[in-house]
């Protein structure tokens, strides 16, 4: 096996390139930038993980006057454009910024990084200043770079450097903007949304809207945020989204990208496993791998060969806005359920939200998903121009649906072990003094009641087998304060399914687990599960080992119903 240098976690495009990691080439973008889109200003969104900071920090080095990157782009594709590396590479001032850690749990804290943040910026243009005339304009920027600015220098700072910029070096300067919605992310987890985004807001509008020193802006995110809420004003930006079909390639593996990088690392053997896994993000047209798991695999798999894939992308970063709206009382486990069964649901994505109003409705529930990649889109089986359309479907296209399903195995497996359990945390968060109360008592038919009423509300992601029940049921009786819930514990002549042991007022309660595929078998398989327990003795070692009154339950589920029998 032929061991390759994987730049995992590394987004340093110049440090990749001088230390010898494997680099998929994606510096065509640049080409793409230029030549196709023709956008002043270039807003670029994908899911995390997806090589938006590498590809930024490629622009910078690309673009940036200060630096002469012609090493670093040798045998790249860009190098072959040579007419258009002679007129950009390095031939403009460049302002390179990233929002990612604006953040914190007030206001305040958010503040205090973003100004942290461009005072670092101003400090790589020292010598910059050393040329500023005016004794204002001199003030200004030392107050930026010491953190002593306000909110109005601190709007003010980015048009204010690229000013300074263009008098030093009289040419038009490229802003380059990586993880511009993360402060409105987190000031929407922290309660403090309108006062970051009102500073984001003039921030960006005042640096990107009829400024007179800027050349190009690029700017990447997970979010697209409505025009009104944060691009006021801004006169046509181009949008590329994971609907989008022009740059799609520039943003995680293609195919033919992953062939090379599996043959070069003399591993095609698992492909098949990395495309079940780690493939599926469909962007524009096309299927995309996501970077992030692949070469964490392959860097595994060449320290370890044959082992097993895992889920990498799930603790990247947090999943705040999905909980947000798992603890916001929406409905929505039966699309959940199908989409983890492999299904696939139909719903209308809006690509224009605001994180204010996130949680607002269904619609942007799913829209959150798709473009934060758990979903992705199904492709269409036949593609249908828009001339052959009649004139009554030609007034439908406008609230066209979408055809979602979970990416991959790993989605899946995030979903199943992560959402899903958030959900059913969420029901079993509500009062469970009436559950307790009718354990103790031994009333079977209160118990099938509150089970079954719990079940109705919670997602079955494993097709409604025994171990989704006995998860489930497990779970419903997890963090009471002084109770012991065990599960499949070795007692007696064989295993209980479930013992839950309150030894502060010496009882324990056994239930024997049953499912059954045809709701006629519910009476009598609880029947069989009583037996079992009596059977087993599963009771005797609570009684004369540990003192304990035992209350013997057996249980039987059909789908979202349950019995239960007191033995």
């Amino acid at each position: 096996m032929s061991k390759l240098k994987m730049p995992v976690g590394n987004t340093n495009f110049a440090e990749i390139r001088e230390s010898g990691y494997y680099y998929v080439d994606k510096t065509e973008l640049i080409d793409q930038l230029i030549n196709n889109i023709h956008a002043k200003v270039t807003l670029i969104t994908r899911p995390r993980r997806f090589g938006k900071t590498l590809n930024m920090s490629m622009l910078d080095c690309f673009f940036d006057i200060r630096k002469d990157s012609k090493k670093l782009f040798e045998g790249l594709k860009i190098s072959d454009k040579i007419k258009l590396c002679n007129e950009w590479m390095n031939q403009y001032p460049t302002i390179f910024v990233s929002l990612k850690d604006v953040g914190g749990s007030t206001y305040v804290q958010a503040f205090d990084q973003l100004k942290a943040i461009i005072s670092e910026l101003y400090k790589n243009y020292l010598y910059i200043s050393e040329k500023i005339p005016d004794s204002d304009d001199m003030k200004k920027y030392t107050m930026i770079k010491s953190e002593t600015a306000g909110e109005a220098e601190l709007t003010n700072s980015l048009l204010f450097l690229s000013k300074l910029m263009y008098e030093y070096y009289k040419k038009p300067v490229i802003v380059l903007i990586d993880e511009y919605d993360v402060p409105m992310a987190k000031g929407s987890s922290n309660d403090y949304y309108r006062q970051i985004t009102d500073i984001m807001r003039s921030m960006l509008s005042k640096v990107l809207k009829d400024n007179p020193y800027l050349k190009i802006a690029v700017l990447t995110g997970c979010l697209r945020i409505a025009k009104e809420s944060i691009f006021t004003g801004l006169n046509n930006p181009y949008v590329d989204s994971t609907a989008s079909i022009s740059l799609y390639e520039y943003f995680g593996f293609t195919d033919e990208e992953m062939d090379k990088l599996l043959h070069d690392t003399k591993l095609s053997d698992y492909k098949r496993i990395l495309k079940k896994w780690y493939d599926g993000y469909r962007f524009g047209d096309k299927d995309i791998y996501c970077p992030w798991d692949v070469l964490n695999y392959i860097s595994d798999l060449q320290n370890k060969p044959g082992i097993a894939p895992k889920n990498y992308w799930a603790n990247t970063s947090g999943n705040e806005i999905i909980k947000e709206y798992l603890d916001s009382g929406m409905d929505l486990s039966d699309d959940l359920e199908k989409l983890l069964r492999g299904e696939y649901i139909e719903k209308t994505i809006n690509e224009e939200i605001t994180y204010e109003n996130l949680t607002s409705t269904e619609e942007n529930f799913w829209s959150v998903l798709y473009m934060t990649g758990y979903l992705t889109s199904v492709p269409e089986e036949h593609f249908v121009s828009i001339l052959d359309l009649s004139e009554e479907d030609e007034n439908k296209v406008g609230i066209k649906t979408t055809k979602l399903r979970l990416v991959n195995l790993e989605i899946k497996d995030l979903f199943a072990s992560t959402i899903a359990k958030w959900f059913n945390e969420s029901i079993v968060k509500d009062e469970r003094t009436e559950l307790i109360n009718a354990l103790w008592s031994g009333d079977a038919d209160k118990l099938t009641k509150i089970i079954t009423s719990y079940l109705a509300c919670t997602i079955s992601y494993y097709d409604y087998n025994e171990n989704f029940y006995h998860a489930f049921l497990a779970g419903m009786f997890s963090g009471i304060k002084f109770y012991m819930v065990k599960s499949n514990t070795e007692s007696g002549n064989g295993r209980a399914d479930i013992i839950i042991k309150n030894k502060r007022n010496l009882r324990a309660a056994i239930f024997e687990v049953k499912a059954v595929k045809n709701l006629a078998d519910i009476s009598s398989k609880c029947d069989e599960a009583l037996k079992q327990i009596e059977e087993n003795q599963y009771a005797q070692p609570l009684i004369d080992e540990e003192g304990l009154d035992v209350i013997s339950y057996g249980i039987t589920f059909y789908k979202k119903r349950c019995l239960v029998k007191k033995a």
